[in-house]
């Protein structure tokens, strides 16, 4: 006799309940990041709109900014850690190669034994996880999943290299997501283009640097041809998921793109057409770049700033090395 598996069934829809956030503990002005890179103030200001960005303390690492983010995200949502079933950490700033940031957060908040695993999609990782939450809870792998961004990007840069060392900032940014009555994430367009993956990403390897034949690995990219691709390729990427949740520019309350570049977010704005009533996160003025927590990062500060947000829709989209890129829309706690 055969017999036939049960077939587990999750919720019919979800939604994310609650942000947190964590950023480094150091104010970091143009100031005094311009002299090994020979530039000044206004240029940066003028390139990137960032005025000052946060980073950690080097005692502080990527775990430690995931929990801090996830604990507020767990408190506010109301739902209690043991309840927590997986716990999904984007980052590409994990001390360590293994163990997993997310098995240590999940035991550090209280989740454990959930399901804990990390996604390296650098600047869409953040709308990767949440992508994969809403998958798992919709099909009864998980009830409740904690999805955090998590970067210490001021371990892997180089303070002489133009092209990124001045964007870069610490921080995390996490959710709570769980069953909802109604649709509160939207479907997803992503993908990849790993023909482009030279644009942005890490100079050398660890073995490497491991063999004496070069130095520790950063951070660098080729600025324009990232501009281009983010200007013209990704605005093309909203607009279908935009189109993918039935809804218009217009009907948006935030707009809460990954925080690469001000000029970047700026023409997003303009060629996505969004009315003055949509608002839109902005937290690299003060923030910085920070990859993976910059999203939710940025939305929680548009929350904390514009509390009348709540139950809005938000259009997010992640882009960056890979290159790699997701987009959603989701309603606002």
């Amino acid at each position: 006799m055969i017999r036939s598996l049960i077939q587990p069934t999750g919720a019919a829809h979800t939604r994310i309940y609650a942000y947190g956030a964590a950023r480094g503990e150091i104010a970091v002005p143009n100031d005094d990041l311009i002299g090994p890179i020979d530039s000044s103030d206004e240029w940066i200001r003028q390139r990137t709109g960032i005025i000052t960005r946060t980073r950690a303390v080097p005692e502080t690492d990527a775990v430690d900014l995931a929990t801090d983010a996830a604990r507020e995200a767990i408190e506010r949502s109301g739902v209690d850690p043991s309840q927590v079933d997986a716990v999904i950490v984007a980052t590409i700033s994990n001390p360590k190669q293994s163990p997993s940031v997310s098995a240590i957060v999940a035991d550090r908040v209280g989740a454990n034994p959930a399901a804990a695993y990390d996604v390296n999609a650098a600047c869409a990782g953040f709308a990767y996880g949440v992508t994969q939450a809403d998958a798992l809870i919709r099909a009864g792998a998980a009830h409740y999943a904690v999805v955090i961004g998590a970067e210490k990007l001021s371990d892997i840069v180089d303070p002489a290299d133009r092209s990124i060392s001045f964007l870069l900032g610490d921080g995390a940014g996490a959710v709570v997501i769980g069953p909802s009555d109604t649709p509160g994430i939207g479907p997803t367009i992503w993908g990849s283009d790993g023909s482009k993956s030279d644009a942005v990403g890490m100079n050398h390897t660890l073995t490497e640097f491991r063999d004496g034949v070069a130095p520790w690995p950063t951070l660098r990219q080729e600025g324009p041809t990232v501009f281009r691709w983010a200007v013209w390729e990704m605005v093309k990427v909203a607009r279908q998921a935009l189109e993918a949740a039935g809804v218009e520019a217009s009907d948006l309350a935030a707009f809460v793109p990954h925080q690469a570049n001000m000029r970047i977010i700026d023409e997003f704005a303009k060629q996505l057409g969004l009315p003055d009533t949509v608002l839109i996160g902005r937290d690299i003025e003060t923030t910085g770049n920070t990859s993976a927590a910059s999203i939710p990062l940025a939305a929680h500060r548009l929350l904390e700033e514009h509390p009348e947000l709540s139950g809005g829709l938000a259009l997010q989209i992640g882009f960056g090395a890979g290159l790699v890129f997701g987009a959603q829309v989701v309603v606002l706690p």
